[in-house]
């Protein structure tokens, strides 16, 4: 493995990264040939600065995971990874209390007016009386955001004595309930609270979403704090309020341009000015430095992927419950892909028993990597699968079912493969807790292994073809490990034989000249080799 660590982070987390047989370039050592030593790199590990774009990745031959040291990941294109299948991470929480403590930082040096007091007494003078300010207790907090910095925020803020009203679509009313914190809706918030603090990502939602109509429904007074995105906030906007009093104060850490050149804020007594350094401590860029080495260190080992942004993300305990089924999606998946006919047009996939509750999109994309990789010359993987697809207009459609009703196996996957001459179905399970196989195709229970080397046969149910297949296979010296067979059930209702089909499992690939015997056999309708890895 060869990582690339395009810019400084601490020495422990570097050391997280060390492994016999594994090369780690730090900054140092790139003697600005980045673009060349990617061109074999495994994994990118990045901060801000680092420009991780489309021209930059088009070196990216053998990359598989881009690790961002922080949590806003504007300077990777994220389009450009997903599409060369590159995972991208980044470390969100790792600074949460940082940028808590400096969000409660913001609010009493605004409640008591330190960055002015500081100022003054350097300038030699002595103001107190128009120093006077107000204390945090009994004043109402309005948070936006409960992830991990609006919850760290909330916690700091209750010890003041303030009270809490948040917003958030994604937490229940129990878990703010727990924090002291009363839910509502945003409008609520804003004329409820006498400090406003900000923890969203940038959406097309929330982009600008502090701005002239936002600011009419809030308090008259309003201080607002800004640790999380500029984008969230409209300058011109929030600059004409604190200019009128509809603001009264404004601590803004986070600006649509960085370093600001042209901000109406700049010239504003009533506003204090950070330089992005919300998550600047010392404990902080340890923390993210060696939570994303120990990410990409266990996505490069394990395929655990952690805090991802443009694939699902998954504990390392949910993977290992998970990975096996992702196995089976992908070998299922390759099954129908070779054993078809026609273009693609249509994935259905469907999940019965316990997988029903889990995340099952790495499943999805397992099965969907499966299918088109028997085809493509650019290789899906569990990053860029769906996006592939969708590229094609694959339709790629997912149902869950309930947990009963799934047979005698805890868990059944079904895959529904419709091309542009032929449909097929097959269902799967995980048995004895590792091995995939398959129950049932088209209709027909037939339990066979998913592994390697198949044949897959269909055939009338007529006397004769077991021992014709197994003797053509011994004449081409081709041994049989497994021999699955099935016919279709119900009762006969007319003289024509029923419809079987045959999953024979060997120990070698299966030459042409093989399947053309096979084929040749009165009663075989359909002889497919098939290779799973």
């Amino acid at each position: 493995m060869k990582i690339i660590v395009a810019e400084k982070i601490s020495s422990s987390a570097v050391a997280q990264l060390q492994e016999p047989g594994w090369t780690v370039l730090t900054a140092d050592q790139l003697d600005g040939k980045l673009a060349e030593h990617l061109e074999s790199a495994d994994a990118l590990i990045v901060r801000s600065a680092v420009q991780a774009d489309a021209k930059l990745l088009a070196h990216a031959n053998k990359l598989r995971v881009i690790g961002r040291a922080g949590v806003g990941v504007d300077n990777i294109d994220l389009e450009a990874a997903t599409h060369k299948g590159i995972a991208v991470m980044n470390t969100p929480g790792a600074n949460a209390v940082a940028v808590a403590e400096q969000t409660i930082g913001m609010m009493l040096a605004m409640a008591r007016h330190l960055c002015r007091a500081d100022a003054l007494m350097h300038a030699g003078k002595w103001e107190k009386k128009s120093l006077q300010g107000t204390e945090l207790r009994g004043k109402t907090l309005g948070v936006v955001g409960l992830g991990r910095i609006g919850m760290e925020v909330a916690r700091r803020a209750r010890a003041f004595g303030m009270e809490l009203i948040g917003h958030d679509p994604f937490v229940s009313v129990s878990v703010a309930k727990e924090q002291g914190i009363r839910l509502a809706e945003l409008d609520e918030v804003y004329a409820a609270a006498d400090y406003i603090t900000l923890h969203v990502g940038l959406t097309p939602q929330t982009n600008g979403m502090i701005n002239q109509t936002s600011i009419a429904k809030m308090k008259k007074g309003v201080r607002l704090v800004n640790c999380a995105r500029g984008e969230l906030v409209n300058e011109a906007d929030l600059a004409a309020a604190l200019k009128d009093g509809r603001v009264g104060a404004a601590a803004i850490d986070v600006f649509v341009e960085e370093p600001p050149k042209n901000s109406p804020l700049l010239a504003l007594d009533n506003v204090i000015l950070t330089p992005h350094i919300g998550g600047s401590t010392h404990e902080a860029q340890e923390a993210v430095g060696v939570q994303i080495a120990r990410q990409v260190k266990e996505y490069l080992k394990h395929g655990v992927i952690q805090n991802a942004v443009n694939v699902p993300s998954v504990s390392a305990e949910e993977y290992a419950v998970m990975q096996p089924y992702i196995i089976l999606a992908e070998r299922m998946g390759a099954f129908l892909a070779q054993v078809s006919e026609g273009s693609l047009e249509e994935i259905s996939i469907r999940y019965s028993g316990h997988i029903a509750d889990w995340k099952t999109e790495l499943i999805r994309n397992g099965a969907i990597k499966g299918i088109l990789n028997q085809a493509l010359e650019e290789k899906a993987n569990l990053v860029n699968a769906a996006t592939i697809a969708d590229e094609r207009g694959l339709r790629v459609l997912e149902s869950h079912k309930a947990k009963a009703s799934t047979g005698g196996a805890g868990s059944v996957l079904s895959i529904f493969l419709k091309t542009s001459t032929e449909e097929h179905m097959v269902k799967g399970a995980v048995l004895h807790g590792a091995a995939p196989r398959l129950l049932h195709v088209d209709g027909i229970d037939v339990e066979a292994p998913l592994e390697r080397n198949l044949i897959y046969m269909r055939n009338r149910d007529v006397p004769g073809v077991i021992g014709k297949v197994g003797t053509i296979l011994g004449e081409e010296s081709i041994n049989i490990a497994d021999f699955s067979l099935g016919r279709r059930s119900g009762e006969q209702t007319s003289d024509q034989p029923r419809e079987a089909i045959a999953v024979v499992h060997v120990d070698g690939a299966v030459p042409d000249v093989v399947l053309t015997r096979l084929r040749g056999i009165p009663a075989v309708q359909r002889a497919k080799g098939v290779r799973l890895f």
